[in-house]
């Protein structure tokens, strides 16, 4: 077969995106160019990667789907090819693309960017920010070299480096009367007004610690914003619970208190999933390498409640 590297890239563009205007506008270059890869691919292998349809774009076949992962798998080697290629002649450079849980990243990721970029300047980040879901399909689909997110979310053929455990912790305002102990009880929670933090699994999460003992929280506010969060349980509104402190927290704050749930709960733990089977540029191992030093040295403990 004959093909590119610029071909496979437009064609799992339009994979990706789902449109061939939507691949050519972020590749920047015309439609029929991408068009035309489409078509002298499938000429080549001897089927359809896409089904053109009037009025609703194209579909992937489950040929297509198969082909675009190892187009994707093709891609990320390719990279990491040019990536060690560049290292040979003893320059630190490369960029390292990370998908991030959104909620938490503001919370760790900034001592780890400065501490990165302090030994590796003359490197580049890419961020990706999405819900649970969303951050590992940037790396499934090959757009993140890693992921931060919760073991939970580990799927077959990837790899874990744990970072911290993250125990759920309750947000009270600091004049609240429960808040002047040093933990709290679900059972003491229960019947007060909860403001939940409600993103893609985290509302089982939290409502499943409750019925695994027997309680049921008493709902009133829902959100997908940590800042949100905060706004209401400092007014009074109720409290809320969390497993990594909000960003720009402070133990010492005047409007919050902290205090860890003395049930006997499972701690998740937030880390590192990246690919199994697959070697990384040398730049994107010394990334993570750097996040377990930082964790030897305790850097992670500011950010959770135990």
């Amino acid at each position: 077969m004959n093909f590119t590297l610029k071909q496979l890239r437009y064609i799992e563009a339009t994979g990706r995106l789902g449109a061939i205007a939507k691949a050519a506008s972020e590749l920047n270059i015309s439609q029929s160019s991408i068009t035309a890869a489409i078509g002298a691919l499938e000429s080549q292998i001897g089927f359809d990667l896409f089904v053109r349809t009037p009025a609703k774009g194209i579909q992937i076949t489950p040929a297509g789907h198969e082909t675009l992962k190892l187009i994707r798998s093709f891609i990320t080697q390719s990279r990491h090819f040019e990536a060690e290629m560049i290292a040979i002649g003893g320059n630190a450079t490369g960029s390292v693309r990370i998908s991030c849980y959104a909620t938490a990243a503001p919370s760790f990721l900034p001592p780890i960017l400065k501490n990165f970029k302090a030994v590796y300047p003359n490197t580049s980040i890419k961020l990706l920010e999405g819900n649970m879901e969303a951050t590992m399909g940037y790396l499934n689909n090959g757009e993140a070299d890693l992921a931060f997110t919760y073991e939970e979310m580990l799927e077959d053929r990837q790899d874990f480096t744990p970072l911290f455990s993250a125990p759920p912790y309750a947000l009270m305002a600091a004049d609240d009367p429960l808040a002047q102990g040093t933990s709290v009880s679900l059972a003491d929670l229960a019947d007060r007004p909860m403001i939940m933090l409600d993103l893609p699994r985290t509302k089982a999460y939290f409502t499943g610690m409750f019925s695994a003992l027997g309680l049921k929280p008493n709902l009133v506010h829902s959100t997908r914003s940590v800042e949100i969060v905060r706004a209401l349980v400092s007014s009074g509104h109720g409290y809320s619970i969390l497993n990594i402190f909000p960003p720009n927290y402070s133990r010492d704050d005047t409007r919050f208190r902290a205090l860890p749930l003395r049930d006997d709960l499972k701690a998740p733990i937030f880390g590192i999933v990246t690919l199994a089977g697959t070697t990384q540029p040398s730049i994107v191992r010394a990334f993570i390498e750097q996040c377990v030093d930082l964790k030897k040295a305790g850097v992670f403990d500011q950010i959770v409640v135990k």
